[in-house]
């Protein structure tokens, strides 16, 4: 079977997908905006920078719509057998504008959540994307809902699952004498980093150094300065460590280093938490923000704290809950991991989506359906 993806060849997202149904030995075609490399795919690149077209007006960015013609040849050129385009906006509109079947459509989250709600047009653009779809895709329940509000047509929900089996606890666990409280972000202000620092210290100064604990912070972006800057403000800078970028291998090490993993996300659009999935399958409890999709990645009660977003001191209440008990923690650390074995391994959730593509394979090709 061919694919062709319209999607960012630089995301993690786009790499994955691209990997399992390599592995799959489906032949595999990347579409992409700008250009990126993915092992074993061919990719076509449409020359432009997105980290600077994003930042250009809506005019400006409408843009890339003259390299349809270019796009039209490439189709034209590997005929795949299903076109999917990843993001209901930009690679949303290519799509539909090239008239292909079976289209299937995947929204993201600013996708649905800001760029519809800017402008009329925009508006328009995305109602015109998801009546082209023949399939539409969605990582969670909770932006489902926010896709209806522009089409009638069903919507399947295929998360973004992990594997688990890179993403798995530490056998055996190093023993430490101190908690490690810690996060793995973008550090943009949306994700409420510095959220997480207020009620680190504000816990740090109620247990008066009767618990040891260490805030890591991993992932770089635009609020790194101000987030130092911070620590140093509350004094608790000598217990903060910045790891920066970290990616594969770097990743599972570092949530094993936790004993509590928080997304204090204050973006009412959060579609789905990827990283509170990861973290829960290497067996840490997680603390999230009742934003988005954050609380559904998490099993409420059991494998998460869920807390009010921008309300530092219930998020620091949650904090000192886990950190004076061992017990509670362990235990949602295995409910945890059962709970995306369950229901986020990428091997079921993207299963789902072969499932999809084969039915739409064998509907195009005058076969019945599986």
């Amino acid at each position: 079977m061919k694919i062709c993806y319209l999607a960012d060849a630089n995301s993690v997202h786009t790499k994955k997908w691209c990997d399992f149904f390599k592995n799959k030995g489906y032949d595999i075609t990347v579409i992409s905006l700008n250009p990126g490399n993915i092992d074993g795919i061919n990719i076509y690149s449409l020359g432009y920078n997105w980290n600077e077209l994003r930042h250009k007006s809506e005019f400006q960015k409408i843009g890339y719509l003259l390299k349809i013609g270019k796009i039209k040849k490439i189709i034209k050129k590997i005929k795949p057998d299903i076109l999917h385009a990843h993001y209901a906006s930009s690679y949303g509109l290519l799509g539909s504008l090239l008239n292909y079947h079976p289209f299937v459509l995947s929204v993201w989250g600013s996708d649905i959540y800001d760029f519809p709600n800017k402008n009329f047009l925009n508006r328009a653009i995305i109602k015109y994307n998801l009546s082209k779809a023949d399939v539409i895709l969605s990582t969670s329940k909770v932006m489902a809902d926010e896709i209806r509000k522009y089409t009638s047509k069903p919507i399947q929900i295929t998360p973004f699952g992990v594997d688990v089996n890179f993403f798995k606890p530490e056998t055996p666990k190093k023993i430490k004498n101190k908690i490690t409280i810690g996060t793995i972000k973008t550090l943009e202000k949306k994700y409420g980093i510095d959220y997480l620092i207020k009620a680190f210290a504000i816990v740090d100064k109620r247990l008066n150094r009767e618990i040891e604990m260490e805030l890591i912070i991993g992932g770089q972006g635009s609020q790194l300065g101000y987030l130092i800057e911070l620590t140093k403000e509350l004094g608790i800078e000598q217990k903060v460590t910045f790891t920066g970028f970290l990616s594969g291998k770097e990743l599972v090490e570092t949530y094993n280093k936790f004993d509590i993993a928080v997304f204090p996300s204050i973006f009412d659009s959060e579609s789905f938490g990827v990283a509170a999935v990861e973290a829960q399958a290497c067996g840490i409890p997680v603390i999230v923000s009742n934003v988005g999709g954050l609380p559904e990645a998490t099993q409420p009660g059991k494998s998460s704290l869920v807390v009010e977003k921008e309300n530092v001191e219930q998020l620091a209440d949650a904090i000192e809950k886990l950190v004076k008990n061992k017990e509670l923690r362990e235990e949602m650390g295995r409910a945890g991991r059962e709970y995306v074995i369950n229901n986020y391994s990428i091997n079921d959730n993207l299963g789902k989506v072969d499932e999809i593509y084969q039915n739409l394979y064998y509907y195009k090709n005058g076969r019945k359906n599986l």
